[in-house]
């Protein structure tokens, strides 16, 4: 498994409370970095896939 779904997993879901903690909170900036964050976790763990894809197809 790469490296990079494992972080980009992380980032999803730190940014998913960031951006749970800026709605309750009525913070907008908090909120919206919550879901920049979430985003770019997002990015992060499907291009970790894609690797993982990439190398089990050289495999066979």
């Amino acid at each position: 498994m790469d490296l990079d779904r494992i972080e980009g997993a992380g980032h999803e879901v730190k940014g998913a409370v960031k951006e749970a903690a800026g709605k309750v909170t009525g913070n907008k900036k908090d909120e919206v970095k919550g879901k920049v964050e979430k985003n770019v976790g997002t990015a992060q763990r499907e291009a970790g896939e894609v690797k993982d894809d990439i190398r089990d197809m050289s495999k066979k």
